[in-house]
Formats: structure tokens, C-alpha cells, sequence
């Protein structure tokens, strides 16, 4: 364990959604291993508080800079800033995502529609396609990527399209990049997520509505073991990746029929 972290002194990584929630613990955990962090999402003055946070607590480099990770010209602007202060990029965690209150699919929106396919698809593939530029063309080439999931990625939870189906075209995004990424030393992963305690799943510990229509509290977990997890992936040399790894809270409805 020690040579990894040695390993790690100096790398660089960027963290989607690290101003907040998962992407936060994420940040903290993968500063504290000695990597210089890099967050970014869209609100400036929460980017910019985590930043001074997480480098107070951890001791290590952590910068924010704000984009809208569904605009492309904004990716392409982030990355390109990635470029010049720190000359490359060794993981990217595409951590950032939203979703739209759980109503039925005949009354999702276009915008909410459009708006979590923005954040939680078109994003984290405007990223992943930068951070292939970047890292097939530095030295020493390559890098690793870690997709954020979700149990969603595989089962989807009553009144949920928008959110399940972007999920499961991360599966098919991280899979793509794996395949892709071979050539050129660049390994992809996915972590799916059950139940982490953040803002987003507050609403667990006093029901949700369950597939057979009761309304039921869930067990969560603290994301610090989602960030562990991250940390171990991260860990690996790029001739090794973790595809696929679930971390749920045990007792949550997802195994068997609830």
C-alpha cells in the first residue's frame, strides 16, 4: 500500500461534481493519498469554499474551477486550463449528476429531460473525450477513468426514466471507453452507487416509494466508503482496472424482491 501512495504523490485528477456530496468525499479522500485535485461543477462560490475546505483539512492542492460540464465549449475549456497549469491529467472521476423529482414519466418535461441527460450523459462523455486527447498525448501516456453509476446503472427505482436510462448509458459509455482506451494505456471503470448519505438521498430514512407501490425507509451509508472505494480503483496500475464494483448500503431493497 505504501508504494501506491508514493505513486500517487503529484498526480493529477479531476473530480466532476467535487463541490458537494460524493464528488466532495471523493476529492477529500483522493487528496489526502497525495494527489493534486482538481473540482469543478457550476456554482463558482461553492467550487471555491470546497477548494479552501478540503485543502485545510487534507494539507494537499485542491483548485476549483467552475464549467457546465454539458456545455462542450466549457469542457473544452476546462481541460484546456488543466493543460497549462499541471501539463497533464492522470484520472478523471465523472462524478456529476442531477435528477428530476420522482413523478410519472408522462409528466417529465422536455427541459428535465434534456437537463439530466446534459448533466449525467452528455458530461461525463464531453469529459471522457477530452481527457483522451489529454492523456494519449502526454508523457508518460495514459490515465484511468471512473465513471459514477449508480445502482440505477442496472435497476431503476418507480417514476425514474430520465435518471435510470442517462445510468445505464453510463454502463455502455464506461464500457466504450475501456475498449477504446486499451491502445493507448487509458483503463475505464464504473462504480454503482446504493444509498450513500448526501443531500440527494435525505429522503431515504423517511420513505421512498418502493416497486410494489409501498413507501418504505431505506438504510444508507456514509460516502466516505464510496470515496475508499474510488481510492482503491485509482490505486491500480493502468494494467489493471476494475469494470465494475457495487457499494450499497447492505440492507437496502435492491437484492431479491425487496
Amino acid at each position: 500500500m505504501a508504494e501506491s501512495s508514493i505513486a500517487q504523490k503529484g498526480q493529477i485528477a479531476l473530480v466532476t461534481g467535487g463541490g458537494t456530496g460524493i464528488g466532495y468525499n471523493i476529492a477529500k479522500a483522493l487528496s489526502a493519498e497525495g494527489y493534486v485535485v482538481v473540482i469543478t461543477g457550476r456554482r463558482n462560490d461553492v467550487l471555491e469554499k470546497a477548494a479552501a475546505d478540503l485543502g485545510a483539512a487534507t494539507g494537499g492542492t485542491v483548485r476549483a474551477i467552475a464549467c457546465d460540464i454539458g456545455v462542450a465549449e466549457q469542457v473544452a475549456g476546462l481541460f484546456s486550463k488543466i493543460k497549462a497549469e499541471f501539463g497533464r491529467l492522470d484520472l478523471l472521476v465523472n462524478n456529476a449528476g442531477t435528477n428530476v423529482p420522482a413523478i410519472p414519466l408522462e409528466e417529465v418535461t422536455f427541459e428535465q429531460w434534456n437537463g439530466v441527460v446534459a448533466a449525467n450523459l452528455t458530461g461525463a462523455f464531453l469529459c471522457t473525450q477530452q481527457a483522451f486527447k489529454l492523456m494519449k498525448s502526454q508523457e508518460p501516456r495514459g490515465g484511468r477513468i471512473i465513471n459514477n453509476g449508480s445502482i440505477s446503472a442496472t435497476t431503476p427505482r418507480p417514476n425514474s426514466a430520465p435518471y435510470t436510462a442517462t445510468k445505464h448509458a453510463i454502463t455502455g459509455l464506461t464500457k466504450s471507453t475501456a475498449l477504446d482506451g486499451r491502445p493507448y494505456d487509458i483503463a475505464c471503470g464504473q462504480i454503482d452507487i446504493g444509498n450513500a448519505a448526501t443531500d440527494m438521498t435525505s429522503k431515504m430514512s423517511s420513505g421512498v416509494l418502493q416497486a410494489n407501490g409501498e413507501i418504505a425507509s431505506e438504510p444508507t451509508i456514509p460516502a466516505e466508503h464510496i470515496a475508499r472505494a474510488v481510492v482503491y480503483m485509482a490505486s491500480l496500475p493502468l494494467e489493471a482496472n476494475v469494470l465494475s464494483m457495487t457499494v450499497m448500503a447492505t440492507k437496502m431493497p435492491l437484492v431479491g424482491r425487496g
